[in-house]
């Protein structure tokens, strides 16, 4: 999937770098994102994935306006219901964030709080 580093994507952590750059929480949204999608179209109907851990490595800067794609792959299902996934944002060829992400499958409407 190929998104913008734009809006809510961004910080200038708090103007201490004195520009606007692909936040971390902004690059693990869209790899959850990505992945949930990915998941998502291959659920039969009342199921859905929540995710439960996250482990990746912000390792370059994406500078605000730039192109970036994230890639989800899923390279296990344990239980019948945790999907392990690797996950990775590209810049062109450099890589921006690299590591893994775990969904676990719930039923729709399940989903419980306090």
């Amino acid at each position: 999937m190929e998104f913008v580093v734009e809006d809510r994507l961004v910080t200038d952590v708090g103007g201490s770098i004195g520009v606007r750059v692909l936040s971390t929480p902004g690059m693990i949204g869209m790899m959850e994102r990505n992945s949930a999608l990915l998941a998502y179209q291959h659920l039969p109907d009342g199921k859905a994935t929540v995710g439960f851990e996250v482990c990746v490595k912000h390792v370059a800067a994406a500078a605000e306006g730039a192109s970036c794609s994230v890639r989800s792959t899923l390279n296990e299902v344990a239980d019948g219901r945790k999907l392990r996934f690797a996950v990775e944002v590209r810049e062109g060829e450099r890589t921006i964030g690299v590591g893994t992400h775990e969904r676990r499958v719930i039923d729709v409407g399940v989903v419980k709080s306090d």
